[in-house]
């Protein structure tokens, strides 16, 4: 199954130590650019940020359609959230 995630269940589960249940339950989780961004690079420092950063089975990779990221954004969801909506639909993800 194909698992894309945003920034809170990473965070969430990196505050608890359990970041790796998403390894055990899904292997691997595909998260966009701006996931990382709010994770690793604006959350420096704060749970989540070297873990994500450094552990190979959460890959990063940017949606391709632009256009449906403006589209969600202009719904109110923040960039993270849009991009994963969106990188979700690309990938015929199953969560």
């Amino acid at each position: 199954m194909i698992v894309v995630s945003n920034a809170s269940p990473l965070i969430a589960l990196s505050i608890i130590n359990s970041l790796d249940l998403l390894q055990t339950l899904y292997g691997t989780i595909h998260i966009p650019e701006a996931v990382f961004h709010e994770v690793v690079i604006r959350g420096a420092g704060r749970p989540g940020a070297t873990a994500v950063a450094k552990t190979p089975w959460i890959v990063q990779r940017a949606p391709s359609d632009q256009q449906r990221v403006a589209q969600l954004l202009t719904l109110g969801l923040d960039q993270g959230e849009s991009e994963a909506i969106a990188l979700s639909s690309e990938l015929s993800a199953g969560l």
